[in-house]
């Protein structure tokens, strides 16, 4: 065996040994000099289907591929790329689509037409791309679970931070929120404000009309609560029960006591329906103001437990009534109490 044979023969089980398939174009003629008749043999073509079918490669090739194999060949012709390289899918005898991958360069050898041979390898690559494929769609899995994670973990967080029937800040996040505001007041000096706002005869309500008629009333109140907020600015919350707290920062007594009022009047204004057809339920409330300013040394439980003084103040008078606790503080004043509503019993 000489030389040639022997480094021949190298190369054949070299390239057997890796599972590569050696194939050879003519580039002048169009001839497919070698053809890569293992990776036909692992498609079940015979060896005459090879000689005949070979002509007519992009037949066999994924309707999807063939504009980007024949891109990759172009770019390598012309020089963009320094070796032809593409991915495709190959469809079997028996109809089925297999991955394969072709790498290849154009090679002078001993021709006397320069870039005459292009030359390259064909290797199975459809395990590897199933393995891909079947990694996207985890990953894809995954990417949607995630989004599905968020979004509970945003529902579990609102529904921590929030009352379920209204929509307002809870009591939790309300002490929170106004320990933070306390703070800053006494840092920056600017008043804080708090209203603290409870439904009149609430319990009446509940017993003349039923409970859902009852939900109807805190949510129109809650809703005339949110009305009056500043947005970023203000916070409103579900105290508990009837009771619903507005937090004014940046807000003096006088300023606080005007909000007060013209939601006292909103609210009065209100008839909620009992049900379908139903008739409308008169609502008052009452409502307690505090103030708050550098220096004081109030914390935030104490600004609304003198804020809930001033209500039960306003509620002895008779209700539908706003009352200021800021004398309490060492300023301001106790506003006269709004009159009483029409059929409003005592008590």
């Amino acid at each position: 065996m000489g030389e040639t044979d022997l480094n021949k023969e190298r190369l054949e089980l070299a390239l057997e040994a890796a599972g590569l398939d050696l194939w050879e174009n003519d580039l002048v003629t169009g001839n497919v000099t070698r053809k890569a008749t293992k990776t036909f043999e692992e498609l079940g073509f015979s060896e005459d289907e090879i000689v005949s079918g070979v002509q007519d490669i992009y037949s066999l090739f994924h309707p999807d591929d063939i504009d980007t194999v024949r891109q990759a060949v172009a770019d390598h012709l012309l020089g963009v790329t320094p070796q032809y390289r593409c991915e495709f899918r190959l469809r079997s005898k028996a109809g089925e689509w297999v991955w394969y991958a072709n790498y290849g360069r154009i090679m002078d050898g001993h021709s006397a037409t320069p870039g005459k041979r292009l030359i390259g390898v064909t290797f199975n690559i459809h395990d590897r791309k199933c393995r891909e494929t079947e990694i996207a769609q985890i990953n894809q899995q995954l990417t949607e679970q995630n989004r599905l994670l968020q979004q509970l973990n945003a529902t579990l967080e609102r529904l921590a931070a929030n009352d379920s029937l209204t929509g307002l800040s809870n009591r939790r996040t309300l002490m929170e929120l106004g320990a933070n505001e306390c703070k800053r007041t006494e840092r920056f000096g600017h008043p804080l404000s708090l209203l603290v706002v409870d439904i009149d005869l609430f319990k009446a309500v509940n017993d003349a009309f039923g409970h859902l008629a009852g939900d109807r009333v805190i949510c129109a109140v809650a809703q005339a609560c949110a009305a009056r907020k500043r947005s970023g600015v203000d916070i409103v919350a579900r105290f508990g029960g009837e009771e619903f707290v507005i937090v004014l920062p940046e807000t003096d007594g006088p300023s606080a006591l005007r909000v007060a009022e013209s939601l006292r009047r909103e609210v009065e204004a209100l008839r909620v329906p009992a049900g379908e057809g139903g008739q409308g339920i008169a609502v008052t409330v009452s409502i307690g103001v505090s103030t708050m300013h550098k220096g004081t040394g109030l914390d935030f439980e104490e600004l609304v437990n003198r804020a809930d003084k001033a209500l039960y103040q306003a509620k002895g008078t008779g209700r539908n009534a706003v009352y200021c606790a800021d004398r309490l503080l060492g300023g301001g004043g106790t506003a006269a109490p709004a009159p009483r509503g029409p059929g409003d019993p005592a008590g």
